[in-house]
């Protein structure tokens, strides 16, 4: 018998049983130092995303209010959609925040030159919100109407375009009531009436009404939004729409998307990246809040 063969054989096998268990750390080992080695965009995406979240327990800080000072004079809080790390849809030529942004800020304009109502703004830079903190912000300040503008798009359908408006749909308003009732009892207050004290009952059946009331005006604005826009601005054909949105589920303040077309749209995104189409869309949104106030505060 060959012991010397038996004893190379054991070794071998050892061997071979050690890297089966150091292969995969070998593996992550190199992965890590080329990593290392070689900047992110060579290695053909960024990975990693890093931003600042607020400290535990601090408040985040509210947007300023702009136009009268005259507490009684309706609020509007307009919500840029995206923004930061967060491009939202991308065309050919531009970015949905960026679009955005302009159409926020040409309607911001538009209403305090007219005088009447005062303004506030989710951002009026290139910062992250996240979609909660914008509804909260809205509720927080006390706004009337809430507005959040987007820019759609239709993937590699470049021919798909105009605007569409989005308000929340029925089912999705009584969960998002629901969940409110549950989440806030006892410790917030819906349209001036606080629930602690109330009962799960009562405090349920308040935000419940509180949230119908809430979505069917914003069903009347988005209306006004179309019968303004009429010549002005380009609409898809099925331009009334509901959905699950989570920006939209603030109990107790009418809220509004809307859709300003397709940014994959060239045509559609170049409209909405020229003074002429801010400007557009300024004058139909002027009109469509200032007769939704006149309407709302008459019967009010």
């Amino acid at each position: 018998m060959d012991y010397g063969r038996i004893e190379t054989s054991g070794v071998w096998y050892r061997i071979q049983i050690a890297l089966v268990f150091l292969a995969p750390v070998i593996l992550l080992g190199g992965l890590y130092v080329l990593g290392k080695a070689l900047p992110v965009p060579h290695l053909g995406r960024d990975y990693v995303i890093r931003f600042e979240l607020p400290q535990s327990g601090t408040t985040v800080g509210l947007p300023e209010v702009l136009g009268p000072q005259d507490a009684s004079r309706p609020l509007v809080v307009i919500d840029a959609g995206h923004g930061g790390h967060d491009p939202g849809a991308s065309g050919p030529d531009y970015k949905e925040k960026t679009l955005v942004l302009g159409l926020a800020r040409a309607l911001r304009d538009r209403l305090l030159e007219d005088g009447g109502i005062r303004v506030a703004m989710t951002r009026d830079d290139d910062r992250y919100l996240v979609l909660a903190e914008r509804a909260a912000i809205a509720r927080a300040l006390g706004a009337d109407l809430f507005l959040s503008i987007h820019a759609d798009s239709a993937g590699e359908k470049d021919e798909v375009s105009g605007a569409s408006i989005y308000t929340l749909s029925d089912q999705a308003s009584s969960e998002a009531a629901a969940r409110f009732a549950a989440r806030e009892n006892q410790a917030d207050e819906v349209n001036g009436v606080t629930l602690a004290g109330q009962s799960e009952t009562v405090s349920a059946i308040l935000v419940e009404l509180s949230q119908r009331r809430s979505s069917a005006s914003s069903s009347a604005f988005a209306d006004l939004i179309v019968r303004e826009g009429e010549g002005r601005l380009k609409f898809h054909p099925q331009p009334m729409r509901s959905a699950a949105l989570a920006v939209l589920r603030a109990p107790d303040v009418p809220s509004v998307l809307f859709e300003s077309g397709f940014v994959t749209n060239r045509e559609d995104a170049a409209r909405l990246a020229s003074a002429k189409g801010r400007r557009d869309f300024a004058d139909a949104l002027d009109r469509a809040i200032r007769v939704y106030f006149a309407r709302t505060r008459a019967t009010g």
